[in-house]
């Protein structure tokens, strides 16, 4: 997600998040199922020190 973000140079949604991670690769999980939205908005809750909310898009705090 960081790497995504930083990136992008733009916030994104929790879905586009997914999709992008999912369509390079960038996270496989071990049961092969593709990363969801549940999972992006779990980590944006677990790390308020990184992320921060713009209405629905993710971006970076730093």
């Amino acid at each position: 997600m960081v790497w995504l973000l930083s990136t992008q140079g733009c916030g994104m949604s929790a879905d586009r998040l997914a999709r992008e991670i999912n369509a390079r690769r960038l996270h496989v999980r071990r049961d092969g199922t593709p990363v969801t939205e549940a999972q992006i908005w779990a980590l944006f809750f677990k790390y308020p020190e990184i992320f921060v909310r713009d209405g629905r898009l993710i971006r970076l705090l730093m």
